[in-house]
């Protein structure tokens, strides 16, 4: 009964133990740390590659994501897209600005104020979040006011006042929307409304002094000895405790499928895609049945349509840009003595320069690519129109067509009819003359399957190595 009782006591103290051991951690919360590592320009790829491995983290139980960051800024919907998944993360974020000289200008401002923790390694920097748009009248340097002539209130209705007043409601909804980031997570909201109006921008060390970031860290295993212990409040006001000094590292570089997206989402790539697929149609339908440059043409299309998708496009643009070809296509064909050329060419520079909404970096099309892929796109369509226009006046060289007028030489001679041969080829002839074998004869029309054919004179003979008699 002794050794019973104590046996009993051992199990309910080792499975007191394992309870202990396996509850659900309050306070410390350990688990491998996942880096992400985001490189370059932020687009649809880098929300779309931070958005999955966000879920796969969180599934593999992770205690911390790391999103190592060196960016010049992106599109706003993309910046938007990270930053609410960062808010709705179960689990913390930290942002990190590195290695040593790299930067978060623009939008990796923002997704730094979001993050749940903020940190940068020495010699980088932050800021210059101003909002920059294209297609907006009388657009003025931040920080710049226009001067009006009190005496002329009429100006303020120009159109340089109207676009004035359309940038200054961009810098305000950028300047509310850093501001509310900053309240969130306790961060300087008076560098965030410098940073949006005036374009500011801060060291790490000024960052730190101002209370814009947490901590400074040269590497990874020094930012993950730093945040060891540091409390998190969390989506929903949970608190969360950091064990990071132990924790196993993983890092996560961009897959496949993010470089993919990124090659596709390039607005200059996805309008060249656009033009070869033009080009491969319009040569399908000027050569039919040949197939390979439909259906590549079919497909440039549609991938150049996705990328559109993905793109803050202005789908005025993108209406100018095919107005463009098919008016460099119709000047081919159209006797319009330059006037379709022309006028497509302009509609496809001036389509070029309305299809972004954005002068993020490495989104915009710059003027000299839309001029030399305008040129290059007049010059061939032009080549192939007036090819296929030359092919269309040749004569016909094979088929029934090319029969008429074929010389034949009359084979056989039955009570049936006639048989003649026809480039190597038996038909039965008829004629309104009698025919022999060896008659000559020229084919006047085709009815059905017989050769209408009319008599030749006979060759006048050759003597050999003269000229004939």
């Amino acid at each position: 009964m002794r050794r019973t009782i104590w046996a009993l006591l051992a199990l309910a103290l080792l499975i007191l133990g394992f309870l202990l051991h396996n509850r659900p951690a309050a306070a410390p919360a350990g688990g491998e740390v996942v880096v992400l590592r985001i490189d370059g320009v932020i687009g649809p790829a880098t929300s779309d590659f931070f958005a999955r491995e966000l879920a796969r983290a969180h599934k593999r139980q992770a205690g911390l994501v790391v999103l190592a960051m060196d960016t010049p800024g992106g599109l706003d919907t993309s910046m938007r897209a990270i930053i609410k998944d960062i808010l709705a993360a179960p689990l913390p974020i930290a942002t990190w600005v590195g290695p040593e000289g790299a930067r978060a200008a623009s939008a990796g401002t923002y997704i730094l104020y979001a993050s749940h923790i903020a940190a940068m390694a020495p010699a980088t920097n932050l800021g210059a979040a101003t909002p920059v748009a294209i297609g907006m009248p009388g657009g003025k340097p931040d920080g710049v006011t226009p001067r009006k002539d009190k005496k002329d209130d009429k100006s303020a209705e120009s159109p340089a006042a109207v676009g004035d007043a359309m940038m200054e409601k961009v810098r305000n909804d950028a300047a509310a929307y850093l501001r509310s980031l900053a309240q969130l997570r306790g961060r300087s909201g008076d560098f965030a409304e410098r940073a949006v109006r005036e374009a500011a921008s801060l060291s790490a060390d000024e960052a730190l002094a101002a209370g814009v970031i947490d901590v400074i860290a040269a590497d990874l295993p020094e930012l993950m000895a730093k945040l060891d212990g540091r409390e998190v409040k969390l989506n929903g006001g949970r608190m969360q405790r950091l064990a990071t000094a132990a924790a196993a590292i993983t890092e996560i570089a961009p897959d496949w499928r993010m470089r993919v997206l990124a090659i596709v989402s390039n607005p200059q790539l996805a309008l060249m895609l656009m033009m070869i697929g033009i080009y491969a149609l319009f040569f399908e339908f000027t050569n039919p049945g040949f197939g390979v440059p439909g259906v590549a043409g079919a497909i440039c299309l549609l991938v150049a349509l996705y990328a559109f998708h993905l793109l803050p496009v202005n789908w005025a643009g993108v209406a100018l840009v095919a107005l463009g070809a098919i008016l460099m296509l119709a000047e081919a064909f159209l006797p319009s003595f330059g006037a379709l050329g022309v006028g497509g060419i302009v509609a496809f520079v001036v389509g070029g320069l309305f299809l972004m909404d954005t002068e993020a970096p490495g989104f915009g099309i710059p003027l000299p690519f839309l001029v030399g892929l305008a040129v290059t796109s007049a010059l061939l369509i032009g080549a192939v129109g007036s090819f296929a226009a030359r092919t269309r006046s040749r004569p016909v060289v094979s088929g029934r067509e090319q029969l008429s007028g074929a010389i034949a030489t009359v084979s056989t001679v039955t009570a049936d009819g006639a048989w003649a041969l026809v480039q190597g080829e038996s038909w039965r002839v008829a004629s309104d003359s009698p025919l022999a074998p060896g008659d000559r004869v020229r084919v006047t029309r085709l009815d059905g399957l017989t050769l209408h054919v009319e008599p030749l004179p006979p060759e006048p003979p050759h003597r050999p190595g003269g000229s004939p008699p």
